[in-house]
């Protein structure tokens, strides 16, 4: 029987139920709602080369229009987090998917940067609903015991959201336009809309008291401690996101069409890893283990990873797959945590609070990434990542968790 979290994550009174079917469903619509999110999100940078070399931008003007749904996004996370914690995850979802559609539908009729930037804004500020939404649905459905798979399970939605985009939004953009590729995000979230609308429903919450609607920030600093470990982990996951082919073309003498195979092959490593690791999380009843567990892998890896790419040696692609892995592991056991610490009265806005820092964070990852490459080359670069996992490390806060398994 599903459970309702008190506000520092112990269980509240039982619940009704949902069927395990409906549960599932309710998952993979969650998780479709996410991916919708993402390709909104990040399938602008797709289309640069097209808005450069046909329509006349400069680099910096197309950069402007692909950041555009990113800045809106930054921007509403924790107001949509208000949103849900106050009307519902269902209301959250359908509203934010049906304007995002509309936005991005819109952008097809604009006519140069200006109308392609508001429009994109207006379409990620929207998109941010599913962040907070789609995963307290997962939290409020599933046990705990099954909780850390499940949200593993619906993480995989960025990187099929980046998948998506790339092999849809880029081709579209060059046989046929930038207007017929920005219909892509407005149709993903039009249909997202309509399965959330036909198949989610709101998880029970406990009776709103003093105790589960008070503000969990002001008397435990837990959720800080996460937020904190979580911007610091993602510093290395954005460096080897974004300089990885790079890297590989540039350092490694490879193809661009080889290198962004690897690439796209070491986004499925990553989804996987995510489902794993949650999983784990499940069996050994904590989130904040198996969080230092990942930091340690990514101190490691990332360290070998820049000593190899000194040396030319070929197993740093090897090392590069293992990063893009790891790297990213952190994210749903981090994002689970948060819900279950700050409970059903506050983890809308808890979670707002959760990507916004790591939205900043890995806003500022690529320009200081790429002066430092370009200062000392990416082998110091890579190894420099570790740093930041290493100083996460005693800052996850595993003493103050409680074990799940006694729910």
């Amino acid at each position: 029987m599903a459970t309702a979290t008190s506000s520092h994550g112990r269980t509240a009174s039982p619940s009704p139920d949902v069927g395990a079917g409906r549960r599932w469903a309710m998952l993979a619509v969650s998780t479709l709602a996410q991916t919708a999110s993402a390709v909104a999100l990040h399938g602008p940078a797709f289309l640069i080369p097209v808005l450069h070399t046909r329509e006349g931008l400069s680099l910096a003007a197309a950069g402007l229009v692909s950041a555009a749904p990113m800045v809106g996004v930054m921007l509403t996370l924790v107001a949509w987090g208000v949103v849900v914690d106050r009307g519902g995850e269902r209301l959250a979802l359908v509203t934010g998917l049906g304007v995002t559609a509309l936005a991005a539908l819109a952008s097809t009729t604009a006519h140069g940067p200006v109308g392609w930037c508001a429009w994109l804004f207006v379409a990620g500020a929207a998109a941010a609903s599913a962040n907070a939404a789609s995963g307290r649905v997962v939290v409020g459905w599933f046990p705990a015991g099954r909780r850390g798979l499940a949200m593993g399970i619906r993480q995989m939605a960025q990187p099929l959201g980046v998948a998506v985009a790339a092999v849809t939004m880029a081709v579209l953009a060059e046989h046929h336009g930038i207007r017929v590729a920005l219909a892509v995000p407005a149709a993903a979230a039009a249909l997202a809309c309509v399965a959330v609308a036909v198949v989610v429903k709101d998880p029970p919450r406990p009776r709103r008291t003093v105790d589960t609607a008070r503000n969990p920030y002001r008397s435990d600093h837990t959720l800080a401690r996460v937020h904190g470990v979580s911007m610091l982990l993602v510093v290395p996951q954005f460096l080897v996101w974004t300089y990885s082919l790079a890297w590989l073309v540039t350092d490694r003498g490879w193809s661009a069409a080889s290198a962004g195979a690897l690439v796209a092959a070491t986004q499925v490593c990553g989804a996987l890893g995510r489902i794993g690791v949650g999983h784990l999380s499940d069996r050994v009843g904590s989130r904040m283990r198996p969080l230092r567990w990942v930091a340690v892998a990514v101190v490691v890896t990332m360290g070998l990873l820049g000593a190899a790419a000194h040396e030319g040696w070929g197993v740093a692609v090897l090392l590069l797959v293992v990063a893009s892995t790891v790297t990213v592991a952190d994210n749903g056991l981090a994002f689970t945590a948060v819900a279950e610490r700050a409970g059903p009265f506050w983890s809308g806005r808890a979670l707002g609070v959760q990507n916004t820092g790591q939205f900043l964070t890995a806003a500022a990852v690529p320009p200081l990434a790429g002066a430092l490459v370009s200062w000392t080359g990416y082998a110091v670069t890579f190894a420099s990542a570790s740093v930041f996992a290493l100083v996460a490390l005693p800052l996850v806060p595993v003493r103050d968790e409680h074990d799940l398994r006694d729910r």
